[in-house]
């Protein structure tokens, strides 16, 4: 009888969990879902457009397909007319690793102008990220910029936080290319953000106001 009850309770426990997993996905996807572009003919012009962070090398050690899909999309914006600045924010977590850095050098190889482009440096975080864009950078509305999975995310924490933002999907990464475990670390990402917002998390770091123009 005792082990008949640890069993039930495990089953509840794991539909629990389950249940809680699947609201905060859908919940997030629903409240992307109109605000989501594949085209930049579409997409409507906005100053900003906020690129979130990647590692320009991949899992294996080659290129990272998540990074040359930001790349592109953003300059697919810029050469349609559709923002005005470029703010890129990831992680730099120590001097060999530098997110903003490696992705502002892809974007000025795509021919985008160096002195319209803004780096963030303390991007740890998609939450981080979508913050300070408000709170140091003064973006009260942007474009971002990443796969469709991060963007919805992205989205709706701007969202919980007044900002207007709409996202532009770049191109995603499929399962056989290495984008499995990122979409399934993804699931447990979605989760923490309702309990960001829950308790007021703050981000690593804010500072000084940056005037991007």
């Amino acid at each position: 009888m005792k082990s008949r009850g640890i069993i039930k309770g495990i089953i509840i426990l794991a539909f629990i969990i389950s249940a809680g997993i699947i609201y905060c996905n859908v919940r997030i996807s629903s409240y992307s879902k109109c605000r989501l572009y594949d085209s930049p003919t579409h997409i409507p012009h906005y100053h900003t457009v906020l690129v979130l962070g990647t590692s320009p090398v991949g899992r294996f050690g080659g290129p990272n397909a998540f990074f040359i899909g930001r790349i592109n999309a953003t300059a697919e914006l810029y050469k349609a007319g559709r923002i005005d600045r470029i703010l890129v924010s990831g992680d730099n977590r120590h001097k060999d690793y530098n997110e903003p850095r490696a992705m502002k050098q892809a974007l000025m190889e795509k021919g985008i102008p160096e002195d319209i482009i803004f780096l963030d440096y303390a991007g740890f975080r998609t939450y981080d990220s979508v913050v300070r864009a408000k709170e140091v950078f003064g973006q009260e509305s942007f474009i971002v910029v990443s796969q469709k999975f991060h963007t919805e995310r992205a989205i709706f924490i701007a969202g919980k936080k007044g900002i207007d933002a709409i996202g532009y999907n770049a191109r995603d990464v499929s399962f056989r290319s290495g984008g499995i475990i990122t979409h399934v670390r993804e699931w447990g990402a979605r989760c923490k953000v309702f309990l960001d917002l829950i308790i007021g998390k703050k981000p690593h770091f804010l500072g000084d106001p940056i005037d991007i123009g």
